[in-house]
């Protein structure tokens, strides 16, 4: 079939530009339309990101970022802000929908993607400003699927016909959150939670957090980012009620996030306390390694064929040698033990540039896409 023409907003930061790089060779999508601020408007992409590009290079000649050879270097940057470039591009058949990775102010990007939505252009947004919006899914594809049924509503409240807005969650809950889920889907109530996360510095962006800060050094807070931690994982296992989505009221979570100097990948230390009912260790590898949901069943591209490996090794997960597990994708599982407070813990890790934002963003398109809320383009 032919690709979805997309555009991806914030296109020149740092999700921005793993965007870029993941949907360079895309079965389903083709980036035909970059946005970004003003000062990078009218330059061509290529021209926006050189010295600051940070994915890797493919040198074809001057081409110095991944994509180049399928014309993305090539594109010329327009302003995120002006929505009129973006319907003149839908109108040439150049974005069908956008992904949104922004770097604005919260309030400012929530008013952007809801123009955009009210557009008629779709929004796979990355940013955290609608997550706690009632009518906005914030989706795990493997976790929520079923959340993209509020999409509907949301267009009937707002008046809105071709434009939505669906949301990822933040990056630090993806270790832990599908495992959870898997148990209790399994039937198991989990009452309450200690997590501690173990967050890589790609996680503040570029240039993130000062180099004399992290060296040598560990920073115990990350603002926001324990309130994220502890509430967004209720949203996602929530249920659609009176065209909201209505947060559960367990687990209850506490969480430490800490920074730590790792380049990519968020580790999370997780105790877990069952209701009357508890699985043994063994029931609960059995059901981590068995884990399959809707992604895997559609075959999504973006897709981790396994959603959850376990390592057995005493001192797995590391995040240089698992992050990248299953096209980066996949969360990895460690450590498996009883708790002497709660009832079982392990350590996860996922990749969170990829699968915590624009991989998981990519996966969530192309679950809209199979279920056709996203156009053909």
């Amino acid at each position: 079939m032919a690709k979805i023409p997309v555009g991806v907003l914030g296109a020149t930061g740092m999700v921005g530009q793993q965007y870029i790089a993941l949907l360079a060779d895309h079965p389903w999508f083709e980036v035909r339309y970059v946005a970004a601020s003003s000062r990078s408007a009218g330059k061509t992409y290529r021209e926006a990101v050189t010295g600051r590009w940070q994915h890797g290079e493919r040198l074809q000649g001057d081409d110095v970022i991944a994509g180049c050879a399928s014309g993305v270097g090539n594109l010329v940057v327009e302003n995120a802000n002006d929505i009129s470039a973006a319907l003149a591009a839908a109108k040439r058949g150049d974005c069908a929908f956008v992904f949104s990775a922004l770097e604005l102010g919260k309030d400012e990007i929530r008013t952007l993607e809801e123009a955009y939505g009210a557009a008629g252009i779709p929004v796979v947004s990355n940013n955290s400003a609608h997550r706690w919006t009632a009518d906005v899914p914030m989706l795990i594809a493997e976790v929520n699927p079923h959340h993209t049924d509020i999409i509907p509503l949301q267009r009937k409240a707002r008046g809105w016909n071709q434009g939505f807005i669906a949301v990822k969650p933040n990056c630090s809950i993806q270790s832990y959150m599908t495992p959870l889920f898997a148990l209790i889907r399994e039937g198991y109530d989990v009452r309450r939670i200690i997590v501690s996360t173990l967050q890589a510095v790609s996680g503040a962006g570029y240039p993130g957090v000062a180099s004399l800060d992290m060296i040598d050094n560990v920073l115990p807070y990350i603002g926001g980012e324990e309130e994220k931690t502890e509430q967004e994982p209720l949203k996602i296992l929530g249920d659609i009620r009176n065209g909201r989505i209505e947060s559960r009221s367990l687990p209850r979570i506490s969480a430490h996030c800490n920074r730590v100097p790792v380049t990519d990948g968020h580790t999370a230390c997780v105790s877990l306390e069952f209701g009357e009912k508890k699985p043994s260790i063994e029931e609960v590898k059995r059901i981590w390694l068995s884990f399959s949901a809707l992604p895997q069943e559609l075959d999504l591209p973006m897709a981790p064929r396994r959603p959850i490996i376990i390592r057995e090794e005493e001192n797995r997960p590391q995040p240089r040698k698992d992050r990248d597990a299953d096209k980066a994708m996949a969360v990895t599982i460690g450590r498996i033990r009883p708790c002497n407070v709660f009832d079982l813990r392990f350590t996860a890790l996922s990749h969170n540039t990829v699968r915590g934002a624009a991989g998981g963003g990519i996966l969530n398109a192309e679950l809209l896409r199979a279920k056709g809320y996203i156009p053909e383009g």
